[in-house]
């Protein structure tokens, strides 16, 4: 895929963000990793909604940027995506966003760590929350480090989620389904509770995976609750 087609492809996952409730004002943020070893990102200062090609930057590995318009710069937050980028060598898309319902459990503290939806078992696994940061400092990317061999989504506490991919669609699908995955948890907490599918059985759909084709991590039937 060349350059055009990925930054088209950037901008179209920050509108379907923006459409969908996920990101406000300059909320969100979204990174791709070329080739080369630089990265396209999103802009610092500008709503998700109005993301254009040319406004995409092209940063190096310390975030420096060597190709964009004058006065862009990227997220504040490109310290997390660079640091997922450095511990996951399969990572090649890294997306931000505030999905209302996931980002209700991060800021409740409560991990999406029950597996009770099939295609949740097989596409993601249990997510964690990770510990407090400050934004645009080191904090944050230092509390997820410890996740990273692990999950490839993450509830970032009283912030939002976090989803790394092969590739910017495959980030966004596992943002998407995490999404879906809180709003079937919480309907289903209203109604009585979560029910965890048996054990042998999240062992069959996590064996599934390969089946599938699904790249990167899984976290296996371990909740992770006490990371």
């Amino acid at each position: 895929m060349n350059i055009n087609e990925l930054k088209d492809q950037i901008c179209d996952v920050c509108h379907k963000m923006w459409q969908l409730g996920w990101v406000a004002a300059n909320d969100g943020n979204v990174s791709v990793k070329l080739d080369d070893g630089t990265f396209l990102a999103t802009p610092t200062g500008i709503s998700k909604s109005f993301i254009t090609p040319e406004k995409l930057v092209r940063i190096d590995a310390s975030g420096a940027v060597v190709e964009g318009a004058a006065g862009y710069r990227p997220s504040s937050e490109i310290k997390m995506h660079l640091r997922c980028y450095e511990k996951r060598d399969d990572v090649g898309a890294v997306v931000h966003a505030h999905p209302p319902t996931a980002t209700g459990y991060a800021v409740a503290h409560i991990p999406l760590d029950r597996y009770c939806m099939i295609e949740t078992v097989i596409a993601i696994g249990s997510v964690p929350i990770t510990p407090y940061g400050t934004p645009s400092t080191y904090e944050v990317p230092d509390a997820i480090t410890p996740y990273l061999p692990y999950h490839d989504v993450m509830l970032l506490e009283n912030h939002g989620a976090l989803a790394v991919g092969a590739d910017v669609i495959t980030a966004y699908y596992r943002m998407e389904t995490l999404e879906l995955n809180a709003k079937i948890c919480l309907t289903a907490h209203l109604l009585g509770g979560e029910k965890e599918i048996a054990k042998e059985n999240i062992d069959r759909l996590i064996g599934m995976r390969a089946q599938y084709g699904v790249t990167g991590k899984h976290p296996g039937y371990k909740h992770y609750r006490e990371d």
